[in-house]
């Protein structure tokens, strides 16, 4: 037995078949190698055809432009330097096999806002696992139809009750401040901005009171903080946008443990509305619901065929609504503050004008909004100098032509740099200076309808931005209101462009009681 075994084994036959196998799987595996190299110098050659109109700053060989980016809080203003020396468009390179077109011209981003091409799926598509298919990802028939159903959820009979909500959850927050005004300690803002944020949708939008500013094992803001965190560190780093790499690594794992947490706790505030309103029949009740919140209307949405939405999409609007809810108004917020400590003279006056509004009440009303026009015009001033979302990205799916004759071919991808369009000083006189007088009303009819697009614009602009409006106002009313704000001058903050625009060191300011 052993001989023939071994007389199979040393036969010139077998060697010679093994050999040939071997010489088949090299040569197919040169074969496969040269495809995939063709395919990206056919990918490379059709991107730098695409851009070559549009001159840009140097590039690495290797890396492109991604070597440049070293997150220490000089990145977007590396890019507004560019922005000044290639004015409109400039090409951006990640490598060689990767670009998008960074549009800093208002006219630009006018002719993209009009259209209704889809987010561009890198980056965005992280989100997915997390917050589903919702409005933010959408395109096509079925964005519009989301649309369409969402769209009662903001109307202004809707919003008006959230104010008083908000302004709880507002006071809440300056509250928990009193023992860093009486110790003369700093505030780090996002941090408790972010949970005042987290607390006042989770009463507004589901009226759910679920005590997460004074609740410090809240589980589900925990995995908030973490998701988002997750996706933007997951968005940067190469090797983790392989599915398999990513999620066999330990964020990996610590992403999809913070999406179990997140989904069971929306998955409950659903389930637990969804009972009460079969139970007691009142879906016809809810309609007529003097205030119904954000989920009353999402579960008796139905479409022009009597249609609602699935609850795998239900699930999806409700968490989609919790991320940009929460997360953006949180970097509002928290950059306003700074820009009050930051000019003290601009500080005063709002407070002034805000104590003439409330008076001796510390709530505010619906009403009290429309009653402090320069506080508004100093919060959108800071939202011009920091814009909560600094960037949007869309990949066209038809050609587009630009107003001085440029163009770019379907698949291509923008990038619509809301940061340096805000910045650009062909628009804004001495940009970086705060000057809140550029949002009379005088000044508004004068300027370029795109100069100042904070919550995008178009047909796929932010739909809750009356909500987050009104969120910004009540929230800074209050804060003024209370205390003097003052600035943390040898810890200025690091601009790092998130998911929303955050700061590497936080957002520190001193506070004091206002006089």
């Amino acid at each position: 037995m052993a001989s023939n075994l071994w007389e199979v084994l040393s036969s010139p036959g077998l060697f010679g078949n093994i050999y040939q196998f071997g010489q088949f799987a090299a040569q197919l595996c040169l074969v496969l190698l040269l495809l995939k190299a063709w395919g990206l110098f056919i990918r490379w050659k059709s991107l730098k055809d695409a851009l070559q109109n549009f001159p840009g700053p140097p590039k690495h060989w290797l890396y492109g432009h991604a070597n440049q980016f070293r997150g220490d809080g000089t990145d977007m203003d590396r890019v507004l330097a560019w922005a000044d020396k290639y004015p409109k468009a400039f090409p951006m390179w990640v490598g060689q096999f990767f670009a998008n077109l960074i549009i800093t011209n208002p006219e630009y981003a006018k002719a993209v806002f009009a259209r209704s091409d889809p987010k561009t799926p890198t980056g965005y598509n992280f989100l997915i696992p997390w917050i589903g298919k919702g409005l933010l990802v959408l395109s096509g028939d079925k964005w519009f139809q989301h649309r369409k159903l969402l769209t009662p959820g903001f109307h202004y009979d809707v919003l008006k009750p959230y104010v008083r909500l908000i302004s709880d959850s507002t006071n809440v927050m300056l509250d928990k401040w009193v023992s860093f005004s009486n110790k003369g300690e700093t505030v780090e803002l996002f941090h408790h901005v972010s949970l005042m944020t987290l607390d006042s949708i989770m009463k507004c939008a589901f009226s759910y009171h679920s005590n997460c500013q004074t609740d410090k094992d809240n589980s589900y803001t925990k995995a908030v903080y973490d998701l988002s965190f997750l996706a933007h560190h997951r968005a940067r780093t190469f090797p983790y946008h392989n599915n398999l790499i990513y999620y066999l690594s330990p964020h990996g794992f610590l992403f999809r443990k913070a999406c179990r947490i997140a989904h069971q706790h929306t998955g409950k505030v659903i389930k637990q509305r969804k009972t009460l309103l079969q139970n007691k029949g009142e879906f016809e009740k809810v309609k007529q619901k003097r205030h119904p919140d954000f989920l009353d209307i999402l579960l008796c949405a139905r479409d022009e065929n009597g249609k609602g939405l699935s609850d795998e999409d239900l699930r999806a609007e409700v968490d989609t609504f919790m991320f940009e809810g929460h997360d953006t108004t949180a970097s509002g917020i928290s950059w306003i503050l700074y820009c009050m400590a930051k000019y003290p003279e601009h500080q005063q006056k709002c407070r002034e004008e805000i104590r003439e509004v409330l008076g001796e009440k510390d709530s505010f009303e619906w009403e009290h909004l429309s009653k402090i026009p320069y506080t508004t015009m100093c919060i959108k001033e800071s939202l011009r100098l920091y814009p909560p979302v600094p960037g949007v990205s869309r990949e066209l799916n038809k050609p587009i032509t630009f107003y001085d004759g440029r163009s770019l071919p379907a698949g291509s991808v923008i990038f619509i740099n809301i940061f340096c369009i805000h910045r650009n000083p062909s628009v804004w006189k001495d940009p970086e200076v705060f000057d809140p007088l550029r949002f009379s009303s005088e000044n508004s009819s004068k300027r370029h309808s795109h100069a100042f697009v904070p919550f995008a614009a178009g047909p796929r602009n932010c739909i809750g931005q009356n909500f987050a409006m009104n969120e910004l106002k009540v929230a800074v009313a209050l804060t003024l209101n209370r205390y003097e704000l003052s600035p943390h001058l040898s810890k200025p903050p690091l601009k790092s462009p998130q998911l929303v625009l955050r700061s590497k060191n936080g957002i520190h300011v001193y506070l004091k009681k206002a006089s």
